[in-house]
């Protein structure tokens, strides 16, 4: 259907007549002062004859007055409703991108991928399932940087995940500070829905607020936290005698996210695979279900400019006729 933006400047269709009716006669320029008191002294043939106006240009011009004000109503089409799913909630994803996040301890398709490669990949899914969340990014790693804020733009959100990369933001690791901006970002949204996802493999080793104040600052705030810890159990390194096994996430601070995530509200979690990642984000669909209630919305689409270029070509025409005709 059509609707009208703004029907009430449709009040200024009669202008012209109420001008007309109402504004003074303008004299005109072309009568002469003066008189002549033997008007046998001039032929017949010599007398000026006043032609009635065109009314086809008189037409022309209402019609094209007319189409301006149509124009200036802006008329819009509206389509059909379209249902989208709502739920209200604010997620922000924080990814550690600090050096360690290089280590090649976990396997995609068969091969040995760092920890961030396979971040981007099962968090790239959850970011497509979150339908009606808005989403935001925070990447840290001796700073914490905001990538993304909260949108509802999921592909903009998993592009810049996926074109991120490790030592961008330093190679040290400040989860405080990471904590501390979420807060920032996330303070004046609505209190039921601030929701953290923080996925890091190291302990707090760069920024200018601890982990646990950060975290405390959160509670206040109502932001519930949920922290992930990457990193494999024990891997294979080659040497000089051969192959020995060893613990790639020993300087994961397990203690402290747990406290992180308990003092919020969430849960800590251990990423030792990626199918355990993978678990876990369909854990955190489970405990944070997206679709709450159904809004709808119907697609506009603006025709101002087809009755103001139709305006305007009259315009033109008339215009053209006065000058050459």
């Amino acid at each position: 259907m059509i609707q009208l933006f703004t029907p009430w400047l449709l009040v200024a269709l009669p202008f012209p007549l109420l001008i007309y009716w109402l504004a003074p006669a303008k004299l005109n320029a072309n009568q002469s002062a003066l008189r002549v008191p033997f008007l046998g002294d001039f032929a017949q043939n010599e007398i000026i004859k006043i032609h009635s106006p065109n009314r086809t240009r008189l037409y022309l011009a209402a019609l094209a007055w007319t189409l301006l004000v149509f124009a200036s109503a802006r008329p819009q089409w509206l389509g059909e409703p379209i249902e989208q799913a709502m739920s209200g909630r604010d997620l922000m994803l924080a990814v550690d991108l600090s050096a360690s996040m290089q280590e090649q301890d976990f396997i995609l398709n068969k091969q040995a991928v760092d920890r961030l490669t396979a971040i981007k990949a099962i968090a790239t899914e959850f970011i497509n399932r979150r339908v009606g969340d808005r989403l935001g990014l925070i990447l840290f790693g001796t700073q914490a940087y905001l990538q993304t804020p909260l949108t509802f733009d999921r592909k903009t959100v998993a592009t810049l995940l996926n074109e991120s990369a490790i030592g961008l933001a330093g190679d040290n690791t400040a989860i405080g500070d990471a904590i501390g901006l979420a807060v920032k970002r996330l303070r004046n949204e609505s209190q039921n829905s601030r929701v953290l996802i923080l996925l890091t493999d190291g302990a707090n080793t760069a920024g200018e607020v601890s982990p646990l104040k950060a975290a405390e600052l959160a509670a206040a705030n109502h932001l519930k936290i949920y922290t992930i810890g990457i990193g494999a159990d024990e891997m294979l390194v080659g040497g000089f005698f051969g192959y020995r096994k060893v613990n790639p996430s020993a300087d994961i601070d397990e203690g402290t996210l747990i406290k992180i995530a308990e003092s919020t509200g969430g849960y800590y979690y251990r990423a030792k695979s990626l199918d355990e990642l993978n678990n876990i984000y369909m854990r955190l669909d489970e405990l944070e279900p997206v679709e709450k209630e159904k809004q709808y919305f119907r697609p506009k689409r603006e025709l101002y400019f087809i009755p103001l270029a139709m305006a305007l070509a009259l315009a033109g025409l008339l215009s053209w006729k006065r000058n050459f005709s």
